[in-house]
């Protein structure tokens, strides 16, 4: 039996109805797909509905039908799992659901037919005192400001060491995937997503040292919040708790990286070259 989960996102019309349709496909050549629960009601399928909680590694392929918000989501859902990730893009960007709807049945048809790579792309697993368990980004994490006038003092050690202390709008701890995300607008380096490193970069940052760092994946970073200040941070850009005086979270590689397909090899600079219209002269 070949079982596929999907997730949709539901603010897309035209998301849904490839959902629709993809379903009808994939039910005439004998693959079971499931949904999440809010994406199985909007195809009008709840029978289709599974939890998060019920996924298993026996599930051959997750399909994320939106942009990369959609594909993280998905990733999350899926990775501790190990399923691999299939992402159909109906997002702008599209670096991480890099198949395009026309597309769709043919690639899904290479899945089953063995035709396709999987990349391997590093996780970052995230501890604070607040929350249960660990947490996993496949872009980000970021440690933000929450007053708007003002800075967010924060100290940084790297293995246990104390490295320094910044003044900043926020500090961003990215995968090399979400290297081309919030860090990238934040004058971050461009890493290959098959790299990997641990990268480091402050957000306008009031101090002589403003220079983003490229650590060693085997790094482990802690972020404290020093006083008179307050933060919040974000998981993957969904805000995920706050930070008091003296609050920290602690920053390393997951032992799970997420599996992302792919099809006629992995070309990043051939991609980054098309979304930023980078010419050939």
């Amino acid at each position: 039996m070949t079982r596929f989960i999907s997730y949709i996102n539901t603010r897309r019309p035209e998301a849904i109805e490839h959902g629709k349709e993809l379903l009808k496909w994939l039910e005439g050549i004998g693959v079971d797909c499931y949904f999440s629960p809010e994406s199985a009601t909007a195809i009008g399928r709840i029978d289709l509905a599974i939890e998060e909680n019920q996924i298993t590694n026996d599930f051959e392929l997750a399909i994320a039908l939106g942009g990369d918000g959609s594909v993280l989501r998905t990733v999350k859902a899926v990775s501790d799992q190990e399923v691999p990730v299939l992402g159909i893009n109906f997002g702008r960007m599209g670096y991480l659901s890099g198949v395009e709807p026309n597309l769709s049945h043919k690639r899904i048809n290479q899945f089953l037919d063995g035709d396709f790579y999987l990349e391997q792309r590093m996780r970052l697993e995230i501890m604070t005192a607040n929350t249960n368990g660990p947490l996993y980004a496949l872009n980000e994490v970021v440690v933000e400001k929450v007053d708007p006038g003002k800075t967010v003092r924060l100290a940084l050690e790297i293995n246990g060491e104390f490295f320094t202390s910044y003044a900043t709008d926020a500090l961003i701890v990215a995968t090399p995937t979400g290297s081309t995300a919030y860090s990238m607008s934040a004058r971050g380096p461009i890493i290959d997503p098959m790299h990997k490193a641990i990268l480091l970069t402050p957000v306008a940052p009031h101090s002589l040292f403003d220079r983003a760092l490229v650590l060693s994946p085997d790094d482990e970073l802690k972020i404290s919040v020093l006083p008179d200040c307050e933060a919040s941070f974000a998981v993957d850009g969904n805000v995920t708790g706050s930070l008091k005086l003296n609050d920290s979270i602690t920053c390393k590689t997951a032992v799970k990286p997420a599996q992302l397909v792919s099809f006629e090899g992995s070309n990043f600079h051939q991609a980054l070259k098309e979304k930023f219209g980078l010419s050939d002269r």
